[in-house]
């Protein structure tokens, strides 16, 4: 059987291949691998950055909230990670786009900018030393980069790997696994069922990996600290060998 591969052609006949998330073993586990990343960043950066979501952005619109209301102090990385989300998302899909035009696909390189970027946060955070103040200028700067990587990371699922889930937020993945072992469950069709089981055979690695990483993520916090974020930082590293060494072309 031929690998499952999808085939862009946005500009002058230069041709990209977008692989499916089912096309090799390593498209099959990147994205639970993604998941891991995003769950341990997200609670490292909460638990050792002052309560602010690298991956989680609209839980940062609640905190942001919900301190505004009480009366307490208004958090500035919470404030400006929308923002910086939403125009990395944007300038990633223009990269993305530039590195189409000229016929290179685009997965591995979006994977190495998400692993640049996540070394660039721990460098940071390890710069301010232990004791760095979340609301210093260092550590939001540091959080940015955490939700640069992110925003990298949610680019790269939807445009690079064709049929991955979402892997930096779990709701709606949550969502749609229930929806599909209920279609299955209820049997209202073989092919009805059969769409629901590829599609829960798609998402349940990135709820695992994401709760994985969670719990990863917050043991190391409280045992290394600062340098907790060595580990998203080597699985970055790690997603991007993988892609790397494999020998198709994207």
């Amino acid at each position: 059987m031929m690998p499952n591969i999808s085939a862009a052609q946005p500009h002058a006949g230069t041709l990209v291949t977008v692989p499916s998330v089912d096309s090799s073993l390593v498209t099959r586990l990147i994205p639970g691998l993604l998941s891991v990343i995003a769950g341990s960043t997200d609670v490292i950066g909460f638990l050792g950055l002052g309560g602010v979501f690298t991956a989680h952005i609209t839980g940062n619109l609640v905190i942001l909230a919900a301190h505004i209301v009480t009366g307490h102090e208004a958090q500035i990385a919470a404030m400006l990670s929308v923002p910086v989300f939403m125009a990395v998302l944007g300038i990633t899909r223009l990269l993305a786009g530039g590195l189409e035009w000229v016929g290179i696909a685009t997965l591995r390189p979006l994977l190495l900018l998400q692993f640049v970027l996540l070394a660039n946060f721990l460098l940071a955070r390890a710069a301010g030393g232990p004791s760095l103040d979340p609301h210093a200028a260092l550590a939001i700067f540091a959080v940015m980069l955490g939700v640069a990587a992110m925003a990298v990371q949610n680019t790269l699922v939807q445009i690079s790997l064709k049929g991955a889930p979402p892997t930096a937020v779990m709701t709606t993945n949550i969502t749609h696994f229930m929806m599909d072992i209920c279609e299955i469950l209820l049997g209202r069709g073989a092919e009805s069922a059969a769409k629901a089981r590829r599609r829960a055979k798609d998402t349940w690695p990135a709820i695992v990996g994401f709760a994985v990483g969670c719990a990863i993520g917050a043991a190391c916090e409280a045992s290394f600290g600062l340098w907790s974020l060595t580990l998203p930082t080597g699985l970055a590293l790690l997603a991007f060998a993988m892609a790397f060494a494999d020998r198709r072309r994207y």
